[in-house]
């Protein structure tokens, strides 16, 4: 208890210290200001106008009441995908505990606090159940401002607004637990393959309560949430149990619902105990994910620049590649190394298939008669635009500027090409995954599985070429962030607006979507040879510069 005194004693001076900055610079009181006052204004503005509409409001939800049959599907399809968002959150973070450890600490505990003479099992217990204290703080936020919109319909008190709010703390406090007791118990044991193979079963059983109803009802949609919005659901680790809770005012259920809260309360106790037992000395285990940490506020602060390794799922992969030759292939390599370790597979991954896996979920919508085509075509121009944003703020592009460019034995045509040839095949992979199956499932034209990778490739070489001129063109840092805007919107009035007004022309002119992808497709080409022309030539003058 001594040590926990300790540790109890240098929190608060770091509050009162923390207290002592606000009061030299009382500016920063403002922004907490400003959140509280919206949220109170809002909240008992809302609270206000439910008092003096009571009476109508009854009568509004007595109307929702004799409709109920009527809106059966759409509710049961809404708690559904709340459902079904909240077991997606619980199965990344389980998977990413099998590749990183979560943090309690920061890097003023790793040099200050792990040698001091306080034991780690100490330490440890005291910031797990520290970690609560932000959780029950997040949460009480988001269910006050929450709440706040739901007023006009429900009675809300401090009874059911505390069982809505350990509901949601309880979840991401013990989920915290089960990261560092995955990690631990992976790091101790070496049962990596277990861990990951049992997370997932549990998404392929929880694609399964999804998929199999929806086979078994008379329409697909109709039955897809079918098992996971329904009340036995609650019974479900976590994301059952919260969701009761957070569903208190619907139910009232207060003895179930504090069952829920045991239950939770035992879980905790369970996961904090194990976690105790089996951490062993985890200073060393959680010195890289607190750095991480730290080094993530320091970028959001603006103090650092983002590495290469930022959103790598495989940072730390041991790669077996082949050889790919010598001179520019070095600059291939590099690249696939880095795309190997960014993702599960350098042509495509998590990210690819997960952006392709949103058009085909419209398609689906789509078929079923939920969507028009006309999300998909807009989703499919939107994608041309992020594309043409990540050709402009491609990172490598520095490469063409550092001296082994300029030392690789190879023609300097060669080497540009080895710096997009794998940009080029990731492109491609992925709009076929993408176009392909919703092409197939929408019942779209044929065609735009021709123009629609062709005209991403056009956008994407596009902002590459742009990017290029600007950054090996302009030996001064200020020269390309005068002259870069300058050349991206001549670019956008005089290449891609007139590429995009030939596609809407032809898309007025023939009514069907393909051939504005095709009109567009045409102007991009022209837009992406003259810029590639460019870069080549820009490259050619660097080399011959540097060479002299």
């Amino acid at each position: 208890m001594h040590e926990f005194g300790l540790l109890i004693r240098k929190d608060i001076f770091v509050l009162v210290n923390n207290i002592k900055l606000i009061l030299k610079n009382p500016l920063r009181l403002f922004p907490y200001l400003f959140v509280v006052g919206y949220f109170s204004f809002f909240y008992f503005r809302r609270g206000r106008q439910s008092m003096d509409d009571s009476k109508e409001g009854f009568g509004d939800v007595q109307d929702l009441a004799d409709q109920a049959d009527s809106i059966n599907f759409a509710f049961q399809n809404f708690l559904g995908i709340i459902t079904l968002l909240a077991l997606g959150f619980l199965v990344f973070q389980l998977f990413r505990a099998t590749k990183k450890n979560t943090s309690f600490f920061t890097m003023a505990d790793v040099n200050h606090l792990f040698p001091s003479p306080v034991s780690p099992a100490n330490i440890l217990l005291y910031y797990l159940l520290r970690s609560f204290v932000p959780a029950l703080g997040g949460s009480i936020v988001f269910i006050l401002y929450s709440t706040a919109q739901l007023n006009e319909a429900f009675d809300f008190h401090f009874g059911s607004l505390s069982l809505m709010i350990l509901g949601l703390t309880f979840f991401f406090f013990l989920l915290s637990g089960i990261r560092f007791l995955v990690y631990t118990l992976h790091t101790r044991y070496g049962i990596l393959a277990y861990i990951q193979n049992g997370v997932m079963v549990l998404a392929v059983l929880i694609s399964l309560l999804i998929i199999i109803p929806g086979f078994l009802a008379e329409k697909f949609w109709q039955g897809m949430f079918l098992w996971i919005s329904s009340p036995w659901f609650d019974v479900f680790p976590m994301v059952g149990w919260s969701r009761n809770l957070i569903s208190y005012p619907g139910h009232e259920n207060t003895l179930l619902s504090l069952g829920f809260v045991g239950v939770y309360a035992l879980a905790s106790f369970g996961v904090v105990k194990l976690v105790i037992l089996h951490s062993g000395h985890y200073y060393e285990d959680v010195l890289e994910a607190t750095q991480s940490n730290e080094e993530t506020k320091e970028k959001a602060k603006g103090k650092r620049e983002a590495s290469e390794s930022t959103m790598s799922l495989n940072k730390n992969k041991k790669l077996e590649l082949k050889n790919f030759g010598t001179g520019a292939s070095a600059l291939y390599w590099r690249n696939y190394v880095h795309s190997s370790r960014q993702d599960f597979h350098p042509l495509i991954g998590v990210y690819g298939f997960g952006i392709a896996g949103i058009a085909i979920i419209m398609a689906c919508l789509s078929f079923s008669g939920w969507l028009s085509h006309k999300w998909i075509n807009g989703y499919l121009l939107t994608l041309l635009a992020f594309y043409f944003i990540a050709g402009i703020t491609k990172t490598s592009v520095g490469d063409l500027k550092k001296p082994y460019f300029i030392l690789i034995p190879a023609k300097w045509s060669a080497k540009f090409w080895n710096m997009i040839k794998l940009d080029m095949y990731q492109t491609l992979v992925f709009a076929l995954v993408l176009i392909v199956p919703t092409v197939a499932i929408a019942q779209l034209s044929w065609g735009l599985v021709l123009f629609f990778p062709f005209c991403l490739l056009a956008f994407y070489i596009s902002g590459f070429a742009i990017s290029l001129t600007a950054q090996v063109g302009f030996e001064e840092g200020w020269d390309r962030k005068l002259v870069k805007p300058l050349i991206i919107g001549g670019v956008l009035v005089f290449g891609i607006l007139p590429s995009l007004a030939l596609g809407i022309t032809a898309f007025v002119v023939s009514g069907q979507f393909v051939y504005a992808m095709l009109g567009t497709s045409i102007g991009m080409a022209l837009v992406a040879a003259v810029l590639l022309h460019l870069s080549l030539d820009i490259i050619s003058r660097v080399e011959l510069k540097e060479a002299n």
